[in-house]
């Protein structure tokens, strides 16, 4: 269980109490930022390895230091988790506050809502928390220890209160029954839908050849068997957002933002806007604010048909004269329809913006707290960072959130109740807090019940955070609910009462590359009667990117399942890489080898770092390490080591590069323990790092390498690294086991 400091509260919202994710009292810590060097379960021992060159004046002036941080727990260690004595404690001591709470609820008049009370459980966590030393330099105390997100509010009854919006709103507008929202969401056949869902749960799946888009892009699309609703993508693509079936206040208003579209950018209008499940493989921060404004622009339309479809049908019930004759389901068990997983709180804001831009609403309340706990312009990276980085991290990169908006005709709400919002804002940690506890009868999900369109954006960074939360959120969407929240369910459409909500669900996941976990998500979770689109490229290879020529060495070990292929690569690491490290290691004394191991994983990083510090064949093996819970004046002190010589090797963790982006000074080899999920990283450290030592003549040309170690479980890696055109022969039994490229 992860250590938190006291921060912002955790509240989903509620009725005047701290809920989801709250402690009660002071929520539990801000979340990660840009990584830390706190631990996951609290303080930790320290971590000495036997494998590091001593000098008498050194050991004088820093006294007993350390090249890591000790083994870090997991992340459900039990070492920290409140017991019971514990919490019965807790509950002892605020008992005359339950007092208070009770005699001042004792004066509410009958009839009124009451309180609603929960029990205050400490040290909840699930996952990668960590509140970074930059986080606890920019925000003053007083700030941390507000509660951002805590939302005060009753939740309104009914699963869709139109707060006295008048049924002769001058902005409702009929929805055509050519409309894609009314043949998929509002007013589907339901005989053909009765099918499609039958097909999708028998698998039965027409998969279509790839095409191409735009000479690079690649583009497949599945759909079930006899699915009346599926237009030939590109046949007729859109050229802006005139040819899209918006309303009319959204088209006005797009026209403005949105340029002309491209092949591209129109095939994904043409792809979202007929609610297929989309996967686009290869976002770029070059891209992302079309991305943004398509993905906002769509999320927008359809909370606003929705609006429209309850609108017209409280008109028509109102003058139903006979009184319940006339059955209109146009609702789901409980308000919010989209819900948008960002990585941090200023992707939260660019997408806000956006939203606002499109809308144009007249009034905003809780704006001003909107931009005090989630916009942040003083955090600017100097250009000598990547492109890609400031795109994630500038701003405030704080990566434990949940925002509910409400939209009404004139006016936007922030920090809506989940229950009484349209949209929700979260990322993977915040929402998981939001939902509860392990303990399912503790759980509350189901303001995710009638979500009707999921919006996934910056997926690879969300792969650096903790991806179990993400598949976590997809299990628990659109499930029964456990209570009513006010449900006309003589309202609610069939297919949510008959619990296929899910084959009706959009799904949109934007990512800069793919990975297996996305694909798992794609495969199991995207079951969508409308099919699902895959847009993807074909890569040159980063390899062939890198500013200097050097010696590319690929070795591939033998695959034999995907349980013991951790135990095959450190096996092959051990035989094939360590030997060479301490032949050479006498030799280079005083100089040092200057090997980078770059570690893809954490528990990775651990089993070699282990291995290195106690196995008797590296005792002539010095080393120092960097992950992503080494404190700074450690980092410091291993990268200085490692550049004067003192320390031969230097152990390198892929998420230390990722939230830090180091530039290591010192390279003349590297050893790729396994292939980068980024191929940005790749050239980043090959092209980079060994790029710098040769122009600060530290190593010759020719003396310089790179080996990198895989085997088939590595395909999506292998393909950005090497080409499309290259790995799969590389992955072919009889081809050889080493592949050198010049």
């Amino acid at each position: 269980m992860a250590l938190f400091s006291k921060g912002r509260g955790r509240s989903r919202g509620g009725d005047n109490f701290r809920a989801k994710g709250g402690s009660g009292t002071r929520g539990q810590g801000r979340g990660r930022g840009r990584g830390s060097n706190l631990a996951r379960g609290g303080p930790r021992s320290t971590f000495n390895p036997t494998r590091i060159e001593e000098i008498a004046e050194d050991d004088s002036n820093e006294g007993n230091t350390t090249a890591e941080e000790g083994l870090k727990g997991d992340a459900y260690s039990s070492d920290n988790i409140s017991s019971d004595e514990d919490n019965e404690d807790i509950e002892t001591k605020v008992k005359p506050y339950s007092v208070l709470l009770q005699s001042l609820n004792a004066s509410v008049p009958r009839g009124q809502p009451q309180t609603k009370k929960r029990k205050v459980k400490r040290d909840e966590d699930f996952g990668d928390t960590r509140l970074s030393e930059r986080s606890r330099d920019e925000y003053p105390q007083n700030t941390m220890d507000s509660e951002m997100d805590l939302v005060e509010e009753p939740e309104e009854g009914g699963n869709l209160s139109m707060d006295a919006v008048e049924n002769n709103d001058d902005d409702n507008e009929d929805i055509s029954d050519n409309d894609p929202f009314a043949k998929h969401i509002s007013d589907p056949d339901e005989a053909k839908l009765a099918q499609k869902i039958q097909n999708v749960k028998d698998d039965k799946w027409v998969r279509s050849g790839s095409s191409v888009i735009l000479a690079t892009w690649k583009f497949s699309l599945q759909h079930p068997v006899d699915a009346s609703y599926i237009p030939l993508l590109g046949a007729k693509v859109p050229i802006d957002t005139g040819n899209l079936p918006l309303k009319q206040k959204l088209q006005v208003s797009s026209m403005k933002l949105l340029p002309p579209f491209n092949h591209l950018i129109g095939n994904l209008a043409s792809c979202m806007l007929s609610y297929r499940d989309l996967l686009l493989c290869h976002g770029s921060s070059t891209n992302a604010d079309s991305l943004r404004k398509l993905t906002s622009l769509h999320a927008l339309n359809h909370i606003f048909k929705t609006r429209d479809k309850v609108i017209k049908n409280n008109g028509r019930i109102a003058r139903d004269t006979e009184g319940g004759s006339t059955e209109l389901r146009d609702q789901g068990f409980t308000r919010p329809k989209v819900l948008i997983i960002l990585p941090t709180r200023q992707s939260c804001v660019k997408y806000v913006d956006t939203m606002i831009s499109l809308c144009e609403p007249e009034q905003e309340e809780n704006r001003k707290r909107f931009q005090d706990s989630y916009a942040r312009g003083d955090d600017e990276f100097s250009d000598d960072k990547p492109e890609d980085f400031r795109e994630l991290f500038n701003g405030n990169d704080d990566d434990m959130f949940r925002l509910g908006m409400k939209f009404t005709r004139k006016t936007v709400k922030y920090f809506a109740q989940f229950y009484n919002s349209d949209i929700i804002f979260a990322s993977p940690l915040g929402l998981r807090m939001a939902i509860g506890t392990e303990d399912a009868k503790k759980q509350d999900h189901d303001f995710l019940s009638s979500i009707e369109v999921v919006i996934v954006d910056q997926a690879n960074a969300l792969l650096m955070q903790n991806w179990e939360h993400v598949e976590y959120i997809f299990e628990h969407l659109n499930l029964q609910p456990k209570e009513a929240h006010g449900c006309d369910f003589s309202r609610v459409r069939n297919w949510y009462l008959d619990g296929n909500a899910k084959y009706i669900r959009q799904t949109i996941l934007l990512t800069n590359f793919n990975f297996p976990a996305l694909n798992r998500i794609f495969s199991l979770y995207m079951s969508n009667v409308a099919g699902k689109a895959k847009f993807g490229v074909d890569y040159d290879g980063a390899m062939l990117d890198l500013s200097v020529e050097l010696k590319q060495t690929f070795s591939r070990y033998d695959y034999t399942s995907r349980i013991t292929d951790p135990d095959n690569r450190f096996e092959y690491f051990t035989a094939a890489i360590v030997p060479i490290l301490a032949k050479h290691s006498v030799a280079a004394a005083g100089g040092g080898q200057g090997v980078l191991i770059y570690l893809p994983s954490y528990a990775d990083f651990v089993r070699v770092r282990n291995y290195l510090a106690t196995s008797a064949s590296t005792q002539n093996i010095s080393f120092g390490s960097i992950s992503e819970y080494t404190s700074v004046r450690d980092v410091a002190r291993a990268r200085s080591h490692f550049y004067s010589g003192r320390h031969s090797v230097l152990l390198y963790t892929e998420r230390a590069h990722h939230f830090r982006r180091y530039r290591l000074r010192g390279v003349k080899k590297v050893v790729m323990y396994g292939l980068p999920e980024n191929p940005i990283f790749y050239k980043e450290v090959v092209g980079g790092f060994l790029g710098s030592s040769i122009s600060e003549s530290k190593v010759d040309p020719d003396q310089a390498s790179v080996r990198s170690i895989f085997s088939r479980l590595d395909m999506m890696k292998l393909e950005r690294i090497v080409g499309s055109s290259r790995y799969v022969k590389m992955l072919a039994d009889g081809g050889g086991d080493t592949f050198d490229f010049v």
